[in-house]
């Protein structure tokens, strides 16, 4: 009677704990008040201001995570304008060469002239029908990474489910603007 009674206490113990990535709490990778941790790519200036990040005028920039990434779980809070472009790529192979085919770009980018791959698409990997409006209003984003798989919800609407593509395997992320106005206030990981 005793060890059974030990063997139900140790599976009671198993079954309460919970997973590892339920365990680790999301890390916030922007302070609101500098670029700390973020490296710029491209010409155009970022601001911070108000607890945000953003950039509004010049040619196509990035701000790149120092750190690199596997498998993960990103939410950012973003604000564009109606006529954005402007996408977070993540697992990029070079800090330097930002693209979508170094890259997997999670497009922003509500008047893309075709938009199978605008905003809430994963360019090149992942459709999106119909395609989200982000103009004109705060918006949260959530992209996850497990291996060859990745998922993308944006305001709580799954819009890329399961994709799988291997090509990229680990790295950084950037956050991109190349037109219009774009704003980040949060900025947050977990990994998984």
């Amino acid at each position: 009677m005793t060890r059974g009674r030990h063997v139900l206490t140790a599976l009671a113990a198993v079954t309460l704990v919970a997973p590892a990535s339920a365990q680790t709490k999301f890390e916030s990778l922007f302070d609101g008040t500098s670029l700390a941790g973020w490296t710029t790519a491209g010409e155009a200036a970022w601001s911070v201001a108000d607890g945000m990040v953003s950039a509004d005028a010049g040619p196509m920039t990035f701000l790149v995570s120092n750190g690199s990434y596997r498998d993960f779980e990103l939410r950012v809070e973003f604000w564009v304008s109606d006529d954005a472009n402007s996408g977070v790529f993540i697992r990029c192979a070079s800090r330097t060469e930002i693209s979508a085919t170094a890259c997997y770009e999670v497009n922003i980018y509500d008047t893309r002239p075709d938009p199978t791959y605008g905003t809430g698409a994963i360019v090149d990997v992942a459709a999106v029908s119909p395609m989200p409006k982000a103009g004109g209003r705060w918006n949260t984003m959530i992209i996850t990474a497990r291996n060859d798989r990745f998922s993308v919800t944006l305001n709580g609407r799954r819009t890329v489910e399961a994709a799988r593509d291997a090509a990229h395997r680990e790295g950084p992320f950037a956050l991109q603007r190349a037109a219009g106005t774009v704003r980040f206030r949060k900025v947050e990981l977990r990994p998984l």
